[in-house]
């Protein structure tokens, strides 16, 4: 298969940030009275745009968060990400080996996307083709974001593939037409298996697993 084009999510897939960003967001929901486990966090939110997860937080909380919470997490996440964040092992080498058009699509919102993938170093590889939730109607799990690229990026969904590591993710690209490669470094969770998509574990198989899809 030669695609028209391949997207990439952020959090997970290019950069090491899930387990950051989720321990600091179990933190921030602590202070405010919400008791989340960082693991917790990552099943609950995994993939979700922001709306999806404050509607979530509010439900728990039986009332409205404070107007500060969004604000307070980013500013403690992206202090964390300047001291400990990494771009997922081998992704480079992805990335050099993939001779097709790349973009990004992500739940984050542009300014965590800019700021985690300038960290990393992975900026530059995609240029503008940067997409966010923030620029459609739904986020994932709905397919919008996915087929907002395609659109951009001037690719037919069919012939689209999407690099994730959520079932929102995995989900999305389905309701698409796109075909889901699963990126999952440990054991995918029972929902990404009953998708039924291509599971890998490393960065470096990529590659040729497209080539033969």
């Amino acid at each position: 298969m030669t695609p028209d084009l391949v997207i990439f999510d952020c959090d997970g897939v290019l950069v090491d940030s899930e387990i950051i960003s989720n321990t600091v967001l179990s933190e921030v929901l602590k202070s405010i009275g919400l008791y989340i486990k960082p693991s917790d966090c990552i099943d609950l939110f995994l993939g979700k745009s922001w709306d999806y997860c404050i509607d979530i937080v509010e439900k728990r909380l039986e009332k409205p968060a404070p107007n500060n919470l969004y604000e307070t997490y980013m500013l403690k996440m992206f202090t964390k990400f300047e001291e400990e964040l990494k771009p997922i092992e081998s992704i480079e080498y992805a990335l050099d080996n993939l001779p097709y058009p790349k973009c990004v699509a992500s739940s984050g919102p542009h300014i965590k996307i800019n700021k985690t993938l300038s960290i990393t170093g992975l900026l530059n590889r995609f240029g503008e083709n940067v997409y966010s939730a923030n620029d459609v109607k739904q986020g994932k799990p709905a397919p919008d974001l996915f087929l907002h690229a395609a659109i951009k990026m001037g690719a037919d969904p069919i012939n689209t593939i999407v690099i994730e590591d959520s079932i929102a993710g995995i989900q999305a690209a389905l309701e698409a037409k796109m075909t889901p490669l699963a990126f999952c470094p440990i054991e995918p969770n029972s929902a990404i298996t009953k998708t039924k998509s291509i599971v890998f574990n490393n960065m470096t198989d990529l590659p040729d697993l497209i080539r033969k899809l």
